[in-house]
């Protein structure tokens, strides 16, 4: 089964979308932050998907051991 799709707490660079979605995909967050940017260069709403996912997409919870209050 492929890796939930949040933005994850660790290597963000801005929001951690290119991130999550390179680890959903299965893929390395570089490969994914340059696809998004050559993709932008190309006509269309790259830039505003990019703003929904940042505001839609969970962040991943923290994995801590200590009692929730």
């Amino acid at each position: 089964m492929a890796a939930a799709l949040v933005r994850p707490r660790d290597n963000r660079v801005i929001a951690g979308v290119c991130a999550g979605l390179a680890r959903r995909f299965g893929m390395t967050p570089t490969t994914m932050r340059v696809l998004f940017v050559v993709s932008c260069l190309l006509p269309g709403p790259q830039f505003l998907i990019y703003l929904a996912l940042w505001i839609f997409l969970p962040s991943e919870e923290k994995t801590s051991t200590a009692a929730a209050w």
